[in-house]
């Protein structure tokens, strides 16, 4: 057992992709806009404006609350957090204090080999400050960015290792972008995380001075910043000199270290107060019900069907859910496939034969699927790739993998047929393959005469072979791979191959 037990808690600011910002009609689209043209008074803090609550930033708030297995409060109300900062032109944030919109959840994250529950202790609505800019000596501010709604999610001191924080934050964007109630890129701020990290002696159960890491921009940087606090405060720890007041650090990625910047301040550091110029937030609960309706199928449902479903692994499964575009086209695929199993079987969709069919063959065709998705399609993009450029039609795809399954085609061919896919071909697989003379020779007499061919033309290696060489097999189907330009079914040529040479 180790001396020490980490313990880690996350707070997270998620930037929420409503078209106006949280309390004016200022554009919310900021990306690539020059600084401090998306402003108006309200969100400049201008003496006299008045605030207005954006509805769908609350409707968003409450969709992340519902994934995050929240209690939605029907009663809540927004705050003033006051602290002065160049990026907050007001003087104060308007957040929520004691009266979140959500509360008392988790999530459940999943590594591909187990799975663990996370406590959601709050989920709160907010406004974003403006950017700060550090050119030298000088900090320029943008306030394009100030307004931009926010939910922040703060969890319990559930975390035991800096990896299972890097997973949950993983996890967290992928649901938040089923959702779409943001991208969360954490390279464009919309993403950004606050990692608490304190350390206690294995067997207690106290809590202990926390140190705050603020504003990690990356899965990466939130993993190793932790892993580095580990050490950092294992020495304290070691040399009887263990934290006594709560930190604020920063990282420093070029050095891969944390540096201190404050000491944390409390929750009566900010004078919280009601915020006067908005009313309570009052949630109808048949909104509640509406939304929780209209709720997608999550990352880690979806993920759990394709395991039971298709019979895929877990691994393999999150490789298709992490990019939801992939799960979409990979269940279109499937489905255009058991159309065409039925077709071809001339089996009528609605009878138990269909369903016994299917159920017989639906593994072997999802790995199949899987298979060429993962290693065929995706050793074809590239760092520009965009899904919407994406050419082949999963109809298109599904021809491509019965024409493999039915081994008209085989693996050789396959990845030339895919390339003239990928790169917009016009023909279906079955043309392509056709023009391109690539069908596969399956046909056994034409197969054993070029086996004989083979033999008579390698005596040398045939000899090794018979004298217990049986690697110089492969040589040897080699061969005739070559002699029928990359088309002869190999698995048969192999078995022929066998039965010529045990004689």
């Amino acid at each position: 057992m180790p001396k020490y037990e980490t313990v880690i808690g996350l707070e997270i600011h998620l930037q929420l992709k409503t078209k106006s910002k949280m309390f004016c009609s200022c554009s919310n689209d900021a990306d690539n806009q020059p600084p401090n043209t998306l402003v108006c008074p309200v969100c400049l803090g201008h003496p006299g404006t008045l605030p207005t609550l954006n509805s769908e930033a609350v409707r968003m708030g409450i969709m992340m609350g519902l994934a995050l297995n929240c209690k939605i409060r029907k009663k809540s109300k927004f705050d003033r957090k006051n602290y002065f900062y160049p990026d907050l032109p007001k003087g104060y944030q308007i957040s929520q204090f004691d009266e979140p919109i959500a509360y008392g959840g988790h999530l459940v994250i999943d590594s591909g080999d187990e799975t663990w529950s996370i406590g959601i202790e709050r989920l709160h609505l907010e406004e974003d400050a403006a950017k700060n800019i550090h050119q030298g000596n000088k900090t320029l501010v943008d306030f394009n960015r100030g307004g931009t709604p926010l939910a922040e999610i703060v969890t319990q001191p559930d975390f035991r290792n800096p990896k299972d924080a890097r997973i949950f934050l993983e996890q967290l964007k992928l649901i938040a972008k089923y959702l779409g109630v943001s991208d969360a890129d954490m390279e464009k701020g919309q993403l950004r995380c606050d990692a608490n990290i304190s350390l206690r002696p294995s067997g207690d159960h106290d809590f202990y001075s926390k140190t705050e890491i603020k504003n990690l921009n990356s899965f990466k940087a939130v993993e190793k910043a932790l892993e580095f606090e580990v050490l950092r405060q294992t020495k304290l720890w070691d040399d009887k000199n263990p934290p006594q007041i709560t930190e604020t650090r920063g990282w420093d990625e070029n050095k891969k270290e944390t540096i201190s910047q404050r000491s944390k301040e409390g929750s009566s550091d900010y004078r919280y107060f009601p915020e006067p110029d908005l009313p309570p937030l009052v949630i109808d609960e048949k909104l509640i019900e509406k939304l929780q309706s209209e709720m997608p199928e999550l990352p880690f449902d979806k993920k759990q069907r394709f395991v039971k479903e298709y019979a895929l692994s877990s691994q393999d499964a999150w490789v298709l859910v992490y990019k939801r575009f992939w799960a979409n086209y990979f269940e279109g695929l499937m489905s255009d496939l058991r159309a065409w199993l039925f077709r071809a079987n001339r089996v009528s969709e609605d009878s138990d034969y269909a369903t016994k069919l299917w159920d017989e063959q639906k593994e072997k065709l999802s790995k199949l699927s899987y298979g060429w998705i993962s290693t065929g399609i995706f050793a074809l993009l590239d760092n520009n790739f965009k899904t919407k450029d994406f050419k082949i039609s999963a109809e298109n795809m599904a021809e491509f993998i019965s024409l493999i399954y039915q081994n008209k085609i085989n693996s050789s061919a396959a990845q030339i047929v895919l390339k003239e896919m990928f790169a917009g071909a016009d023909d279906d697989p079955s043309h392509i393959a056709e023009r391109l003379d690539l069908a596969q020779i399956d046909d056994d007499s034409t197969l054993e005469g070029m086996v004989i061919e083979v033999i008579m033309s390698n005596p040398k290696q045939v000899e090794e072979y018979k004298s217990g060489k049986v690697a110089v097999l492969k040589f040897l189907v080699g061969q005739v791979m070559k002699e029928s330009k990359g088309k002869a079914n190999p698995e048969k040529a192999e078995k022929i191959l066998k039965e010529k040479l045990s004689k």
